[in-house]
């Protein structure tokens, strides 16, 4: 546990102080960079089908991106095809744009070791806070309210 730790500790020390970059091509066919969102927060949630806590947390970043206050972009670690992804977020109100996860996503954003986890990017395309576990929408708009330029990322 230590060690997992001390490794995202890393992570986001290298990662801070400076914008971080993806490119993300989701079901649809659409492009998403970073760069696109610049002004807005972004928040990259990893996720599977047959991941309950992942499953829980879904009405509440549906409920975020609704809200128009964080865009939300979901990356679905599953080892079927796409549109068995597509099916599952049509029945259950995924409402944000979804990407099929990959060694190129995990290159560039990072490789999370539990599911769910969520990387928040700020407005200027900082990484400022990585979450283990389940996210809730008051929790990320807290943080969101709370955060002040120049804090030292959080994670956990």
């Amino acid at each position: 546990m230590l060690r997992k730790l001390l490794i995202w500790q890393l992570l986001v020390l290298a990662l801070s102080g400076h914008a971080a970059a993806f490119s993300l091509e989701d079901l649809q066919g659409k492009t998403h960079r970073l760069t696109d969102y610049r002004g807005k927060w972004v928040l990259v949630n990893f996720w599977a089908t047959w991941c309950p806590p992942c499953l829980n947390e879904i009405p509440e970043l549906a409920s975020l991106h609704d809200a128009r206050k964080v865009v939300v972009i979901g990356i679905a670690i599953e080892s079927g095809p796409s549109r068995k992804v597509a099916n599952f977020a049509e029945a259950h109100g995924i409402n944000y744009p979804l990407v099929m996860g990959s060694d190129k996503i995990a290159a560039q954003i990072g490789a999370p070791e539990v599911l769910p986890a969520s990387y928040l990017f700020a407005p200027n395309g900082e990484l400022v806070s990585y979450q283990a576990g389940e996210v809730t929408r008051a929790s990320v708009e807290t943080y969101i309210k709370n955060w002040k330029p120049g804090q030292p990322p959080e994670g956990r």
